[in-house]
């Protein structure tokens, strides 16, 4: 219902153009933010310190992660105390930090970026990738059983699930700038699809939408197994990276240096994980994919299969290239500034998950 001009207090649309401008300034400017320094002078170049002191606590969203710590005792090696969460995926990371209630996240490439849009400025502590980037792909697009898509190509014209915040966005973006489509020439219908159940495939399968990006795991095989009858088909996207992801952590998260040096031992032990994932796929899909997560072993071998055989690389050039791309790919369709992707990383932990890894016994890479 309007509200009519009189019912507004005087002086208040004057109000109202501060307040609209200033949030507008705001997020114009997110990427320019940056978490001043703590009054000890601790600042993000500062190096971090060796020690831990006592009490520290560090709030994790990474519940594989989680499984291979408590699986392997190495909670109790640590200097500090860890607080696991159950959140995954790039919108329900952010809203955690909004909340101020998580410390570390995991994500793919676009949740960081997204996150430093919304105001959040953050940085990437820990990056991975697949081993073989040239082989696998981390996504696939489904295709609707009446969708009439044989290729990339009859893109054009067809209704696309889409998720700025997630790097789906990215996947689809990018399909289209290979195929030479124009972003007018489809329509992309706005569906996280971090927001339970499966989404993407549920909007295929009702043919709500044309194409969706799907993980390559079990969500896209489920796809296939119920829907195939019916039509429903995959297809891999053009020879483009989807591969990447990692931690990222609030700048005033790392402004504090005990968290920091926590912070430190804990990449060093991810990094580990990693190994320990590579080496062990059939020990994690009967643990935590069969066990804890309540799958039977066939599907829980296929999600170990895809979390596996991943490196934490010891130069993080390749991946802030990734980054930049996804920040340059994202920027014009979500009308939010291209920044550089440098600003994204904490260069001070960039070998540590790498020596992590390295330092594993009978690790696989």
């Amino acid at each position: 219902m309007a509200i009519a001009r009189s019912s507004w207090p005087r002086g208040s649309a004057s109000l109202a153009i501060f307040v609209i401008v200033s949030i507008a300034l705001l997020f114009a400017f997110a990427p320019a933010r940056r978490a001043a320094a703590t009054s000890t002078g601790f600042t993000l170049t500062t190096p971090i310190p060796d020690k831990v002191p006592p009490g520290v606590v560090l709030r994790i969203g990474d519940p594989v992660t989680q499984w291979v710590f408590e699986h392997n005792g190495w909670e109790k090696q640590l200097p500090f105390r860890i607080e696991w969460a159950q959140i995954t995926g790039g919108p329900d990371v952010t809203e955690a930090f909004h909340a101020g209630v998580l410390d570390v996240g995991f994500g793919a490439s676009v949740p960081p970026i997204h996150a430093v849009w919304t105001g959040i400025p953050v940085r990437i502590i820990a990056y991975r990738q697949y081993v073989d980037r040239s082989q696998r792909q981390a996504y696939v697009l489904g295709i609707a059983p009446k969708a009439n898509i044989a290729s990339i190509a009859d893109l054009r014209g067809k209704r696309i699930a889409f998720s700025p915040s997630q790097v789906q966005a990215q996947v689809v973006l990018q399909t289209l700038r290979a195929a030479g489509i124009r972003r007018d020439e489809v329509t992309l219908v706005e569906l996280p699809s971090s927001i339970g159940g499966d989404v993407y495939s549920n909007a295929l399968a009702s043919n709500v939408v044309d194409a969706a990006p799907l993980r390559a795991d079990l969500v896209s095989e489920r796809y296939i197994r119920k829907y195939a009858s019916d039509g429903a088909h995959l297809i891999r996207h053009p020879a483009f990276r989807d591969d990447g992801g990692g931690l990222y952590v609030p700048e005033t998260v790392l402004v504090n240096p005990a968290k920091a040096a926590a912070l430190r031992i804990y990449v060093h032990y991810w990094g580990r994980a990693l190994a320990w994932i590579n080496a062990h796929p059939e020990e994690l899909a009967r643990g935590y994919y069969g066990t804890h997560q309540g799958l039977p072993i066939a599907d829980a071998r296929v999600m170990a299969a895809y979390v596996g055989q991943v490196a934490a690389p010891r130069s993080w050039a390749g991946a802030i290239a990734y980054e930049q791309t996804a920040i340059d790919t994202l920027a014009p369709e979500t009308k939010h500034p291209r920044f550089d992707a440098k600003a994204l990383f904490d260069h001070r932990f960039e070998t540590i998950a790498a020596d992590g890894a390295a330092s594993a016994p009978g690790k696989r890479s």
